[in-house]
């Protein structure tokens, strides 16, 4: 305890139930905040999936269902679950087979981003398939962020090559007047 006084830190016991109990010197204070540093880290890491639903009718128009596996694919590049839903109405309902080809479509055409989770199926008027993400979430998260800091940092230079670009404008128009 005299030791730590003199050099101004703390006497934390780190295994008390060790024989003889340990004891480290150190600033309890920094250590504190350092701990909570990686706690709030590993929160930040930490990448909860949600499961995303997108709904498809039988007769989808082909830049519909373009523009709706964009929708997928954007979800599925987030690392997240997606839910495909084909809704039937009336005759529609005779005809599941239709269903499961276009589920079966869409799978193939986002294949690369996803392997299908739950098979087409059946639920009353409805068909649906799950289909999950190759890509962990987390990883999703930490692409996105730096791509968002590249690009944050290509503004920057762009905007500092534009200013220099108007000074020296600025300051050849103020030398020939």
């Amino acid at each position: 305890m005299r030791l730590a006084e003199e050099a101004g830190l703390d006497l934390v016991e780190v295994a008390p139930d060790a024989k003889p109990p340990v004891a480290k010197l150190m600033d309890y204070g920094k250590y504190k905040y350092e701990a909570a540093q990686k706690a709030r880290d590993a929160r930040r890491n930490q990448a909860n999936t949600q499961l995303k639903e997108i709904r498809f009718r039988l007769k989808i128009d082909d830049h519909d269902f373009g523009v709706k596996k964009g929708h997928v694919e954007r979800f599925l590049q987030q690392g997240d679950k997606v839910k495909v839903m084909i809704m039937f109405r009336g005759r529609e309902q005779s005809r599941p087979e239709a269903g499961v080809r276009l589920l079966q479509r869409l799978a193939e055409e986002v294949g690369e981003l996803a392997i299908v989770e739950s098979m087409p199926r059946q639920d009353g008027r409805n068909m649906t398939m799950v289909l999950a993400p190759t890509k962990r979430k987390a990883d999703a998260m930490s692409e996105q962020r730096k791509r968002r800091q590249a690009e944050r940092e290509e503004r920057r230079t762009k905007r500092t090559e534009r200013a220099a670009r108007d000074q020296a404008r600025q300051a050849a128009s103020t030398e020939q007047a």
